[in-house]
């Protein structure tokens, strides 16, 4: 979690908190989360039921920053698997840079990880439930008379379940193709970023060879004035 993020994970980051709306205009990353409210926010966002904000006051003293990052180890981050160390939170608390950008980073991986496991959760009890009401019809068919004469009753209930199988499956599905593409959308973002500073380094090198081509044709016509007799 102290690790520092390169560039591209760090344009990767703060495209992906662009995208989240907080209550407070974003300027300086260090600054905006360190009395820990914005994170509080973030957590809110994504999962409402587990985030009280009444708990976090925007502060600058330290003393009610760090109260605000105890509250969040203690009541958000301890539900999400993973908590933020008392070193790390006194630097974040006066506003080290490059200190909260990789505690945001694991914040949203493990934000990712509750998604797609509730996901899966979800999907595993509705099948369950759709289960439980298929067996007593498969009961009562077992309990009917049969004779040679008389047709097979139609099993109405497999063409119910093959239908009930895509709403149970799609929650999962459409959320993992949501985060891939969110994904993906953000490394492209990240590429193009990329690119334009990687333009403008291009450019400002070609600027300086001119200038350097410039300054040895000028220093050649100084040499050819003082050579000649």
């Amino acid at each position: 979690m102290d690790k520092k993020l390169n560039e591209e994970a760090l344009q990767d980051l703060y495209a992906w908190i662009d995208k989240i709306p907080l209550s407070r205009p974003k300027r300086n990353i260090s600054r905006d989360f360190s009395d820990g409210v914005m994170a509080a926010e973030v957590v809110k966002h994504f999962f409402p039921k587990l985030v009280d904000l009444h708990n976090y006051t925007a502060a600058n003293s330290t003393r009610q920053k760090r109260s605000n990052w105890s509250t969040l180890n203690r009541k958000v981050f301890s539900q999400l698997n993973f908590c933020v160390t008392e070193e790390i939170v006194q630097k974040i608390v006066v506003s080290t840079a490059g200190c909260v950008e990789p505690v945001l980073c694991t914040l949203r991986a493990k934000i990712e990880e509750r998604r797609l496991r509730r996901g899966t959760e979800g999907t595993q009890a509705l099948e369950y439930y759709s289960t439980a009401h298929k067996e007593p019809q498969a009961e009562k068919q077992q309990l009917m008379p049969e004779t040679s004469h008389q047709k097979p009753p139609r099993r109405k209930e497999d063409k119910v379940s093959r239908n009930d199988l895509a709403p149970v499956l799609s929650p999962t599905v459409d959320l993992y193709i949501r985060l891939l593409m969110e994904e993906k959308d953000q490394a492209m973002l990240a590429l193009q970023q990329t690119v334009e500073i990687l333009q403008i380094k291009v450019k400002r090198l070609e600027h300086l060879v001119q200038l350097k081509d410039m300054r040895i044709t000028d220093l050649r016509r100084h040499l050819q004035h003082f050579i000649k007799p």
